[in-house]
């Protein structure tokens, strides 16, 4: 580390600055939720019922997981610049179909494409790894999406107050001109970091057994992807109790919308000062506790009778504060199991995360019914939260008996 060339902004002779790797990261986060508080509208607009208009969520995440499964070898391969690049054109494009869609069809094609983006989130995560190690990586990390969870606190607030007044075409016209900024910016900030593989594309994929038959990367794998679930299935259900449970405009449901990034932050602020004094698994624990913890109170506060707009969402900054403390450290952990083939694993996690949360996501929003309320949504990610517990367990059980051998 103390080798590297000194950092200098918009000079990709040097490694990426931070501000580079925060935008980075925060896009796949902002066009993911920022136009949620809008789905009501949308909805209207193309004449079809809510529950059509939320397939755009899950449909998005699922295109986002098959997408990373290639991602991470491609760029091993051909390396993270060209395929950062490539990404944010496809997305650009897509957004434009998105723009003049006149179908819900049509749109749900285009809001699929959209997924192109999906680089930015996991190579961003890769482009770390190729600097750092695992600890470091982890306080790395953090750093970073202490930075990008800015984006999910402000994006629903940001993108309901665009659709109060100028409609919900504004949210993709904000896409649009943000990520012809960020292809920019990618090119004169962004050089190569990752170290010629020496593979061909198919060598590069048959090493994925080499990653599925490790128990420690399916550990980090699986608490990162349960922890998270809790939160994509908020994603899915989140609208809908928001607007249809508790009677709130698209402006508030934005506003309140962003509630679980404060504590997301909070989690990140707190792994960049500790992950190297406290250790990936410890924080890994912590956080899936935390997650647990707010939704069993939320549970028991509905049941009692106190369920609100304020408790439901208010409760959800533990859900950020535990997602906070466990996807960067499980992204460093996973990362850290092969570290030549950190593309890969990244890719491959986030394929994971991403499908499962598309999976949970789509469930909350076929449970939603005004005669449920929020109870669906709040016991799934509860169990979620449950089995990310015990994921990390897992792992804590795998390094012990490696240390007795």
């Amino acid at each position: 580390m103390e080798n590297k060339p000194k950092i200098r902004f918009m000079d990709r002779n040097t490694p990426p600055h931070i501000f580079t790797l925060i935008v980075l990261a925060g896009m796949s986060a902002m066009v993911m939720n920022m136009f949620l508080p809008s789905l009501p509208h949308m909805s209207e607009y193309f004449g079809v019922s809510n529950a059509v208009m939320a397939l755009s969520v899950p449909l998005f995440l699922i295109v986002s997981a098959t997408l990373q499964i290639f991602i991470g070898p491609i760029s091993d391969r051909f390396g993270r610049r060209p395929v950062i690049l490539v990404g944010i054109a496809v997305f650009l494009a897509a957004t434009i179909g998105c723009l003049f869609s006149n179908s819900i069809g049509t749109f749900l094609f285009f809001r699929m494409v959209q997924a192109a983006i999906a680089v930015c989130m996991v190579l961003s995560r890769a482009v770390i790894r190729d600097s750092f190690d695992q600890e470091q990586s982890a306080s790395m990390l953090a750093y970073v999406t202490m930075g990008m969870a800015v984006v999910p606190m402000i994006s629903p607030a940001i993108g309901g107050i665009l659709d109060e007044f100028f409609g919900w075409h504004a949210i993709f016209w904000a896409f649009l001109i943000m990520g012809a900024a960020l292809f920019v910016l990618i090119w004169r900030d962004l050089g190569e970091t990752a170290k010629p593989s020496g593979l061909t594309l198919s060598q590069q994929f048959r090493e994925y057994p080499e990653l599925l038959k490790s128990k420690r990367f399916w550990g980090y794998c699986l608490a990162s992807a349960f922890s998270s679930g809790a939160f994509f299935a908020y994603l899915g259900g989140g609208p809908f109790v928001g607007s249809d449970v508790f009677g709130m405009s698209p402006k508030w449901v934005g506003i309140f919308f962003g509630a679980p990034a404060v504590g997301y932050f909070v989690g990140n602020w707190y792994t960049g000062r500790n992950a190297k004094r406290l250790g990936v698994n410890k924080l890994i624990l912590w956080g899936a506790i935390a997650v647990t913890a707010g939704t069993v109170l939320m549970l028991v506060l509905f049941l009692v009778g106190l369920g609100s707009a304020v408790t439901f969402f208010g409760l959800m900054t533990f859900v950020g504060l535990g997602n906070g403390m466990v996807i960067p450290n499980a992204t460093a952990g996973m990362l850290s199991v092969r570290p030549h083939l950190a593309g890969t694993a990244s890719g491959l996690g986030g394929a994971i995360m991403i499908g499962g949360g598309a999976g949970l996501a789509s469930l909350a929003v076929f449970l939603l019914k005004p005669e449920t309320g929020a109870y669906p949504l709040i016991i799934i990610m509860m169990i979620t939260s449950i089995s990310a517990v015990l994921a990390i367990l897992s792992v804590y059980r795998r390094e012990a008996r490696l240390a007795k051998d």
